[in-house]
C-alpha cells in the first residue's frame, strides 16, 4: 500500500491522507460483495425499497456535512456543493421505487407460457471521476443498488472523501455489511482490478474518452457488460429570433459552472452571425458579473480548478488564441496557493484545438454560423455527443436543429442537462449505454426468459 495525500484546491493544503488499496484488499472487496449480494438479492423487493429509503433519509440528514466535505476536498461552491448532496437523497429516493417495480414479460407462445425474468448482475463496479464525486457516483450505485446487486465503488484520488463518508452513512442506515463498498486507490490497480475480477459482472465507468476506451477493451475480453459516460465538446447554438438576453445571461452557467470541470460544458458557443456582435456585448458583463472567490461563501458561482496540474492545462489553451475577454479570480493574498483561474472567451475558427478539444476548465469558444445547416454542421463537427443547448423562439426549428445534432442530452432555451428521471449518456466518443431515468435500474439486470410447457401432450 501506499500514502495518498488529499489537498484542499482553495489552498493548496493537505486535508486528508490515506492508504490506497492493493490488489489483495480489492479481492477482499469483491469477495465480501458476493457475499453480501446474495442476501441482498434474496430480500423481498419492498424490504430492499425501505432499505434505499433509509438510506436517503440518512443522506438527506448528513447534506450539510456532505457539502461542508464537498466544499473543502472539490472546491465546489457551498450552493452548488448543497444542491449535489440533496441530489444524491433524491436519486436514492427515485431508484427506492425501483425493486417492486422490476416487471418482467409475459410472451404469447403456443404450448405453454413464456416469462421473462430481470436478474441482477452480482457484483457491479463504478469507478467515479473527481469532478461531481457524489452525483455521479449515485448516478450508478442507486439503480445497481435497487436491481439487487452489491457495489464496490472506486472515487477518483483527488476526491475521494465524500464517497468514503457515503459507504459510513449507507452502514448507518443499515444497509447490510459488504454491500456498498468504497475502494480508495489508484486507476491502474484498483479500476484494472474491477476491469479483470471474474466476479465483477458489469463496469460503470465514467470519465476521459481515452481510459474509457481501454475500460471497454478490458471489459470485452471478458464479455462483460459496461456503460460509459465520457467526455464532451457541446453547443450551445444560438439563433438570431432567441431571446438573447437570457440567452446570454445563461451562458456563464452553462460552461464556467464547476469551474467548467464538467463533460457537459457547453464550451463551443455557436452564434448565427446576424446577431454575433450584439450577443458578445451582452455576454460580456454576464461573464464580467460571475464571483469566482471563496467556496465556502453563499454568493460565489465557481472555485478553483481541482489541481495546479489541471490550471496548467486549462491555460495552455489560451496560448496563441484570440481572447475577447476574461472574468475575474482571486489574486496575490486573496489567492494564496489555491488553484485559480478567470473564465476567458476566445473567438475561434472550427479548426482551432479550443474549439475542438475538450478544456475541462472555464473557457468558451464562439463561433459564428450562418443557418439552420450551418449550425448543424458546427455542431456535429467533433469527435464527441454529449449534450448542448438550442437557443431560439421557432418550435419547429428547434424540433429539426434538436434531431439534426448528434448529441444524447439536448435542451431548448435551457442549459440544463441532468435529470435523474430521464435518461443521460452520450453518442459518438462521449458514451456508451445510458444512466438514469425509469428505466435505468434494467440496466444492472439480465433478462432471464423461461417457457413453461402446458401442453399435456
Amino acid at each position: 500500500m501506499s500514502a495518498l495525500t488529499v489537498l484542499n484546491p482553495a489552498t493548496a493544503q493537505p486535508i486528508a491522507t490515506l492508504e490506497r488499496a492493493d490488489v489483495a484488499e480489492v479481492d477482499a472487496a469483491v469477495s465480501r460483495a458476493v457475499v453480501a449480494q446474495r442476501r441482498w438479492a434474496a430480500l423481498p423487493p419492498g424490504a430492499r425499497a425501505d432499505a434505499l429509503r433509509a438510506f436517503a433519509r440518512v443522506v438527506e440528514e448528513h447534506v450539510e456535512e456532505l457539502a461542508r466535505i464537498e466544499v473543502q476536498n472539490s472546491g465546489h461552491p457551498i450552493g452548488s456543493a448543497r444542491w449535489e448532496a440533496a441530489h444524491v437523497a433524491q436519486v436514492l429516493n427515485y431508484y427506492a421505487g425501483a425493486p417492486e417495480r422490476l416487471l418482467g414479460a409475459q410472451i404469447p407462445v403456443p404450448g405453454g407460457i413464456d416469462v421473462t425474468f430481470h436478474e441482477p448482475y452480482g457484483v457491479v463496479a463504478i469507478i467515479v471521476p473527481w469532478n461531481f464525486p457524489m452525483t455521479i457516483a449515485s448516478w450508478g450505485f442507486a439503480p445497481a443498488l435497487a436491481a439487487g446487486n452489491a457495489v464496490v465503488l472506486k472515487p477518483a484520488e483527488l476526491t475521494p472523501l465524500t464517497a468514503i463518508r457515503l459507504g459510513e452513512l449507507a452502514l448507518e442506515a443499515g444497509l447490510p455489511e459488504g454491500l456498498f463498498q468504497v475502494i480508495v486507490g489508484s486507476g491502474s490497480v484498483v479500476g484494472q482490478r474491477f476491469v479483470s475480477h471474474p466476479d465483477v459482472r458489469k463496469v460503470v465507468f465514467t470519465g476521459s474518452t481515452e481510459v474509457g476506451t481501454e475500460v471497454a477493451a478490458g471489459c470485452a475480453r471478458l464479455l462483460k457488460p459496461v456503460t460509459l459516460e465520457l467526455g464532451g465538446k457541446s453547443a450551445n447554438i444560438v439563433f438570431d429570433d432567441a431571446d438573447l438576453e437570457r440567452a446570454a445571461a445563461a451562458a456563464p452557467g452553462a460552461v464556467f459552472d464547476n469551474a467548467g470541470q464538467d463533460c457537459c460544458a457547453r464550451s463551443r458557443l455557436l452564434v448565427q452571425r446576424s446577431v454575433y456582435d450584439r450577443f458578445l456585448e451582452l455576454l460580456e458583463p454576464a461573464v464580467a458579473a460571475w464571483r469566482v472567490g471563496d467556496p465556502t461563501r453563499d454568493d460565489v458561482d465557481m472555485g478553483p480548478l481541482i489541481s495546479a496540474g489541471h490550471r496548467d492545462g486549462v491555460a495552455s489553451f489560451l496560448d496563441g488564441a484570440n481572447v475577447a475577454f476574461r472574468g475575474s479570480a482571486p489574486t496575490g493574498a486573496e489567492a494564496g496557493d489555491g488553484f485559480w483561474f478567470a473564465p476567458a472567451v476566445v473567438l475561434a475558427a472550427p479548426g482551432d484545438r479550443v474549439a475542438q478539444d475538450e478544456v475541462f476548465g472555464p473557457i468558451v469558444a464562439v463561433l459564428p454560423f450562418d443557418d439552420e445547416a450551418d449550425a448543424i454542421r458546427l455542431a456535429n463537427d467533433t469527435i464527441y455527443g454529449l449534450a448542448g443547448s438550442i437557443w431560439t423562439e421557432n418550435l419547429g426549428r428547434a424540433v429539426r436543429v434538436s434531431r439534426g445534432v448528434r448529441s444524447g442530452v439536448l435542451s431548448v432555451n435551457s442549459h440544463s442537462s441532468v435529470r435523474y428521471w430521464a435518461p443521460f449518456g452520450g453518442m459518438k466518443a462521449s458514451g456508451l449505454g445510458r444512466e438514469l431515468g425509469p428505466d435505468a435500474a434494467e440496466h444492472f439486470t439480465e433478462t432471464k426468459n423461461v417457457f413453461y410447457a402446458t401442453d399435456a401432450s
